[in-house]
């Protein structure tokens, strides 16, 4: 039941039907989901393990806020320890490595085709997920795990973007890992990564100007299917 709270909840969030800043009322969740308070409180837990959720004491559970200072975290960190993992990657990779990169990057384009943003922008960070992967580094990979949600939670925040832009940039950096060319593969990454710095951060402007109300948790178009 935890696990089938968690992946119900943490879709929403991702999808965006759960807002940043939009309070979680245990009671009505619960009773949406069809569980106990118990296994909702383990998944808000885990949920909150990934950084998509701030657990209040004697408040309840709110969808993380997503604010200028969250993104200039996240992207000090994507821009030095990302870009390691894909230097790693274009020596490292695997056959296994490559089929995968090359698979999210086909599935990013074939949802561009079918105008699906959700599932471009999950394509797009499988991209990522798989780099990280392919690098072979453990310590490194589990560096970046505790960012994996967030990561994810941003591609789908900015799928406004031009997404086709980013698919042939991931298409140009799998080219680069093909070449085992790290040198080239790095200064795609760092360019790719920085590029999505600045309208990352005109959207936490948008989401700091417009609050949701917090009273307001999972209600009518807010509706969370029942797990089975």
């Amino acid at each position: 039941m935890r696990e089938a709270a968690y992946e119900a909840l943490k879709a929403r969030i991702l999808g965006l039907d759960l807002h940043p800043g939009q309070r979680l009322v245990e009671r009505d969740i619960a009773t949406e989901l069809g569980v106990s308070r118990v296994p909702l409180r383990e998944a808000l837990t885990l949920l909150e393990s990934e950084g998509l959720v701030v657990l209040v004491p004697r408040q309840g559970a709110v969808v993380a806020p997503f604010t200028r200072d969250d993104v200039e975290h996240l992207f000090e960190v994507r821009e030095n320890v990302e870009v390691l993992a894909f230097r790693l990657a274009a020596l490292r990779r695997s056959e296994s490595d490559l089929a995968a990169m090359r698979a999210s990057v086909d599935a990013a384009r074939a949802a561009l085709d079918t105008h699906d943003d959700a599932a471009t922008a999950a394509a797009n960070a499988g991209f990522h997920a798989a780099v990280v992967t392919a690098c072979g580094n453990p310590l490194l990979r589990s560096m970046l795990a505790p960012l994996d949600a967030r990561v994810r939670w941003l591609f789908h925040l900015t799928k406004q973007r031009d997404t086709r832009e980013q698919c042939e940039e991931h298409a140009a950096m799998l080219a680069a890992i093909e070449a085992r060319d790290e040198d080239a593969v790095a200064v795609l990454a760092a360019q790719h990564v920085a590029s999505g710095r600045e309208p990352s951060l005109a959207l936490a402007e948008t989401w700091a100007s417009a609050p949701i109300d917090p009273v307001e948790a999972t209600r009518t178009r807010n509706r969370v299917p029942r797990t089975r």
